[in-house]
């Protein structure tokens, strides 16, 4: 019964997973249509999902609305998309700064959004998981640096073949005292393979334990322990609650770039180091290469675990992960890669300034290109994930 239970509970949490991505997507998308609408682009089509189509309705303002079968986001359609486009309503024949703000709206509205959530959860309790998170003292209550306790203990996992049990309350990580719980996952998140030392306290005495982590996160994670969420720090303010969702949203996504950059680093030191004679440099490769594949998550694994932990944990853990996936998707597509928002704005203003007409033929070609790539990398990420999960 527990198994069903459970089962169900996991598929339910996919679903919210499911919903909540999607939801994202289609608002990222409807700030590209209503900019367009707004600059004279003709909106030709707003779909729900990707195709094949399953239900399609004309609507007053002539914008063909459209449900599709495969729940993967959401896109809109201009006329005329291509940059060489030039009749009257295409979004080729606007000027460059029509086209920037077309391409930059979604992922406006993607960081504004994240900015509102996060605005509204420190009016309830936002959750602090960076030790230096922002927020205003006058009108927040002193924040206690506490052990981080321990609500469940998996079966089997590296923290119960240590002893770890649940109520037991972790002070510090290989001699590192823990601020929030967030540190406790970067940091076996880092040693992934390798053993710790932690020291925790239990009935009010203090026990260390040396715990050898699982080198894939898997089901268990790399230590297998959950923090309590109801015991985890909050940030609660109340008119400086927008200054809050303006300036954690500032330090997330500072975070995000620095880990972008650590991992596109990892990948080329990885890379690079299989074409060096020397033993070390290719063990140091591949721990790089190790360190890259442990810090990213896919489809599967945002769906497959992140989305049920956060749901087991809370409506409020809910949200707080909604907006940082809404800011992700605000950074990853003004990055420039051509097949995204950033990436086509970057082309446009590259082939100005070398003075060459992007014509619809090259345009195709670096897009499309571009495309593949990155479906290759979603396609590469999303094994890793199943490979994750399923070795536990």
């Amino acid at each position: 019964m527990d198994s069903i239970l459970s089962t169900i509970g996991f598929i339910l949490s996919v679903l919210v997973g499911i919903f909540l991505l999607v939801l994202l997507v289609v608002v990222h998308e409807l700030g590209h249509a209503i900019a367009a609408r707004r600059n004279g682009v003709v909106v030709e089509e707003f779909g729900i999902g990707f195709p094949p189509r399953a239900w399609a309705k004309k609507l007053k303002n002539g914008v063909l609305f459209t449900l599709n079968w495969l729940p993967l986001g959401g896109f809109v359609k201009l006329k005329g998309e291509h940059d060489s486009a030039d009749q009257e309503g295409d979004y080729g024949a606007t000027s460059l700064w029509v086209k920037a703000k077309i391409l930059l709206a979604g992922v406006a509205v993607n960081y504004v959004t994240a900015i509102i959530i996060f605005t509204v959860l420190a009016l309830f309790g936002l959750p602090k998981v960076l030790p230096d998170q922002f927020y205003v003292k006058s009108d927040t209550a002193p924040i206690a640096v506490q052990p981080v306790e321990i609500a469940k203990v998996t079966k089997g996992s590296p923290a119960d073949k240590a002893g770890i049990k649940e109520g037991d309350r972790i002070i510090s990580v290989n001699g590192k005292e823990l601020e929030v719980a967030g540190q406790l996952s970067n940091i076996t998140r880092e040693n992934a393979g390798k053993a710790i030392a932690i020291t925790l306290e239990r009935n009010g005495e203090r026990q260390s334990k040396e715990v050898t982590l699982n080198r894939t996160s898997g089901e268990q994670g790399y230590l297998g322990i959950r923090p309590n969420a109801q015991q985890a720090q909050y940030i609660r303010a109340t008119w400086s609650a927008p200054i809050v969702g303006v300036m954690t949203s500032l330090q997330f996504t500072e975070a995000y770039l620095k880990g972008l950059g650590t991992l596109l680093a990892d990948v080329g030191r990885g890379i690079a180091s299989k074409f060096s004679g020397d033993r070390t440099v290719r063990e140091e490769g591949s721990e790089s290469l190790q360190a890259a594949e442990r810090s990213v998550a896919g489809p599967v694994g945002i769906l497959g675990q992140i989305f049920p932990n956060a749901l087991d944990a809370g409506i409020i853990w809910l949200l707080f992960l909604t907006g940082i996936i809404s800011l992700t998707l605000a950074i990853m597509n003004i990055l420039p890669i051509p097949a995204l928002d950033g990436g086509r704005l970057f082309l446009a203003v590259l082939f100005r300034a070398i003075r060459k007409p992007l014509t619809k033929e090259r345009e195709e070609t670096i897009v499309g290109t571009s495309f593949l790539i990155l479906m290759a990398l979603v396609l590469l990420i999303t094994v890793l994930d199943i490979r994750r999960i399923s070795n536990g």
